[in-house]
């Protein structure tokens, strides 16, 4: 019989780092959430019949990492604008919608997968293994390479545990984690050259894009990227790089007015974030989405923003757009 109290005693700590682990998988957070909910399901199913022979963690891994290999086989990868379609040199161009079909990556609360330590780091460590970027990279991987590479590099299980958990031989995770970080290095060379501030002097940038947006004050913000910045937005195709067309783009086609935008600070994926209202027609505040900065030692080289709604909640922010910021 099922022993309800011991399978929470020794699983439920681990949920965090689970979502953690299935949203590097997937690239989206609410996928991830609903396959965190089926690995435990499958987990309380087989509790009877752990035997101990591996560790909870290791098992519950086992379990997530092909529960997330199943539903990969069925889905296309997760991208970012800059990841499919090439930049538009034109900051006077409108902005154009992408096909309806392609996979949009999520960003991820920080709330959700940041340990609940006390050591700094390990908080540390596990918002580098989810940079945007890396999520972003990791995509490109086959499943079974993008699970090896994860399981390896990032959360440093031993070769042996890996192969177990995939029913494989050490010898093919080595050869799977050797092809995967070639991979990575030809989709993100400079992946690991940015120089990233810390964390105090990060958010000092973050309110000064706040301010400045909110402000409609484009040379504001043209002191705040660096002059190859970045700029994308789902569910556009269009993107911008350089500092000057990105300052353009955004003067011509989204500042609007002081007042036009709000935002509230948060973060995601381990870097400085923003939940964002716009005003409609009508001058009401709606819900945009979700921006996340990508901050260097210089000032803010990319800006990358997911016009979903849905996103405002799952950060923790109310879609009825809260009186602190209508006025």
């Amino acid at each position: 019989m099922r022993d309800s109290t011991a399978f929470v005693r020794d699983t439920e700590p681990l949920r965090r780092e689970l979502l953690a682990h299935c949203y590097r998988m997937l690239g989206s957070v609410q996928d991830a959430e609903d396959l965190v909910q089926e690995t435990y399901l499958r987990a309380w199913r087989a509790y009877d019949g752990f035997e101990g022979r591996s560790s909870v963690r290791t098992w519950l891994y086992q379990i997530a990492t092909n529960t997330c290999l199943t539903a990969l086989a069925r889905r296309d990868r997760r991208v970012l604008p800059s990841g499919r379609y090439d930049p538009e040199p034109d900051s006077r161009a409108s902005p154009e919608a992408a096909d309806p079909d392609v996979d949009w990556l999520e960003p991820v609360p920080d709330a959700l997968v940041t340990p609940e330590s006390a050591d700094p780091a390990a908080i540390v460590t596990a918002r580098e293994g989810l940079r945007l970027a890396l999520i972003a990279s990791l995509q490109y991987l086959p499943p079974r390479q993008r699970a090896v590479l994860v399981l390896r590099d990032v959360l440093e299980f031993r070769a042996a545990e890996v192969a177990a958990m995939l029913d494989s031989t050490t010898a093919s995770v080595k050869s799977a984690l050797q092809r995967a970080r070639a991979r990575l290095e030809e989709v993100s060379p400079a992946a690991d050259q940015i120089t990233e501030p810390a964390w105090p002097q990060a958010r000092a940038l973050l309110d000064q894009y706040i301010a400045a947006f909110e402000n409609a004050d484009a040379a504001a913000l043209e002191r705040l990227l660096v002059q190859d910045a970045v700029l994308e937005a789902t569910p556009l195709r269009t993107w911008f790089a350089g500092r000057t067309t990105c300052v353009s783009f955004l003067r011509n086609h989204v500042l609007g007015a002081a007042g036009d935008w709000r935002m509230l600070a948060t973060s995601a994926n381990g870097q400085p974030a923003a939940a964002a209202y716009s005003r409609d027609r009508s001058g009401q505040l709606q819900p945009y989405g979700i921006c996340v900065f990508t901050m260097t030692s210089a000032g803010i080289s990319r800006v990358s923003s997911f016009g979903d709604a849905s996103l405002i909640p799952v950060f923790g922010y109310r879609v009825d757009v809260p009186a602190a910021i209508t006025t």
